[in-house]
Formats: structure tokens, C-alpha cells, sequence
């Protein structure tokens, strides 16, 4: 890993990011660890870090629009969409039936490319969901990028670090306090 990445690593660290203990994810799959990508995301330094190496990546690729499901990828979208001033689609997870109804918040022009976001990936089931929405509307995936891969879907996905890198990094700090 690069220093800006140990940086990024570290602070999620220390910002209590990386938890152990008994959790059901999302997915309804149980875990000894969880990643909280979404409190790391309400420290501004570390939401920066996390759209500059998202931004680093989607460099690379021609989209037109940035997408993201409610609630853990809309901070990170919106600071993407800031830094690299692409226009943003937050999907709901349910279709509201008051106000204006609808299932986003956004709109997608026939044929223009999308760049989903994501928090965490594990299954990938949130990310296949805004991918079919992005579809369905006449829209196209380029990608999909999640700032962490906890490395168990089977969707093709790119990420900013693996569960794996976190872990090693945990272990590393706290292997030298001792």
C-alpha cells in the first residue's frame, strides 16, 4: 500500500471504523468484523481521502453520471461528484409514495454511462440493484467501485482497499503496541 493509502487505513482505524465482535451484515450473512465505512465518511479528512482515490480511479474511465444507493454511498457520492463535478443519482431503497414518489433522486439520460459507488461491497446485492435501475432506465454501468471489497461477491467490482488490507493493518498496529 502507497503512504496515502496507510494514511487512509490508519485513521479508519483510529476513528473505530474497523469493529470486532458479532454482527449480521446487509446481506444478513453473520461476521466476527465489520467494516463502518459510513462513520468513517462523517470525518471530513477521511471522506476527502475517500473521493480523491475513488476520483483516481473513475480518472480512468468515461461516465457521465455517478451513482449510489441510499444511505452508506451518498456521502461518498456526493463528494465524488464534487471532486470530479459529474451529476449524481441517489437510489432509494424502497420507492416512496408521497411527495413526488419515485425511486431516485436524479435524473439519467438514455444511454449515458454510469459509475456506481458504494460504501461496502459484500454480496454486491445493493449494487446489482442500482446497476438493474441504471439498465432499466436505458442507462449503462461502467463500473462498479466500493471503498471496501470485503471480498465474498461474485461481482466484478473495483475497490479502493480489500477487507483483507484492513485486517493486515490492524493486526500490524497492534502487533508493535505490544
Amino acid at each position: 500500500m502507497g503512504r496515502e493509502m496507510d494514511r487512509l487505513v490508519g485513521r479508519m482505524i483510529e476513528v473505530g471504523a474497523l469493529k470486532f465482535g458479532d454482527f449480521i451484515l446487509s446481506s444478513g450473512k453473520r461476521s466476527k468484523v465489520y467494516v463502518d465505512v459510513k462513520l468513517a465518511s462523517t470525518y471530513p479528512d477521511i471522506l476527502e481521502m475517500i473521493a480523491s482515490h475513488i476520483a483516481e480511479i473513475a480518472g480512468r474511465m468515461d461516465f457521465d453520471r455517478i451513482a449510489c444507493v441510499e444511505l452508506g454511498g451518498v456521502p461518498i457520492a456526493v463528494a465524488v461528484s464534487l471532486k470530479l463535478r459529474k451529476p449524481l443519482i441517489i437510489f432509494r431503497k424502497e420507492r416512496k409514495d408521497y411527495g413526488l414518489g419515485g425511486d431516485r433522486i436524479g435524473e439519467l439520460k438514455e444511454r449515458e454511462k454510469v459509475l456506481i459507488v458504494e460504501d461496502v461491497i459484500t454480496t454486491g446485492k445493493s449494487a446489482l440493484s442500482a446497476a438493474r435501475r441504471v439498465e432499466e432506465s436505458g442507462g449503462v454501468v461502467k463500473a462498479i467501485v466500493a471503498v471496501v471489497d470485503r471480498e465474498e461477491s461474485d461481482i466484478e467490482v473495483l475497490s479502493i482497499l480489500k477487507l483483507g488490507d484492513l485486517l493486515k493493518a490492524y493486526d500490524g498496529l497492534h502487533s508493535s503496541e505490544s
